[in-house]
């Protein structure tokens, strides 16, 4: 059973083409012009990324672009939201396991007094 809707009372009948990306290796398929987090969504994945500090899993919070919890690596790019990302034929996603040393608790202030 598909989790994707295939008919909207507003939109209409909606694209029924798909292309494949890869999320944490695995393959997977999205319609053309959805984001990742809508194809991963669908796809049963809910789990986007870990929390830095504690290890708790993020996913999908406001889906507006706002929140920053949906954040993956892209083709080598940290930091990408993935509900404002729309997917590309043969995109490598993977999950975000961690920030940049200096945003990290405690290594700011450590770096600032050096």
């Amino acid at each position: 059973m598909s989790n994707r809707i295939k008919n909207h009372p507003i939109l209409g009948n909606l694209n029924d083409e798909y292309c494949t990306f890869f999320f944490d290796e695995k393959q997977v398929k999205a319609r053309f012009g959805e984001t990742i987090a809508a194809a991963l969504l669908a796809n049963n994945t809910r789990i986007l990324r870990y929390h830095e500090a504690s290890g708790s899993p993020r996913g999908i919070y406001c889906n507006i672009g706002h929140c920053f919890e949906c954040r993956v690596n892209v083709n080598g790019q940290n930091g990408v939201r993935a509900c404002m990302t729309v997917v590309k034929e043969g995109m490598d996603v993977h999950s975000q396991h961690s920030l940049p040393q200096p945003f990290q608790k405690g290594v700011w202030e450590e770096n600032e007094t050096k």
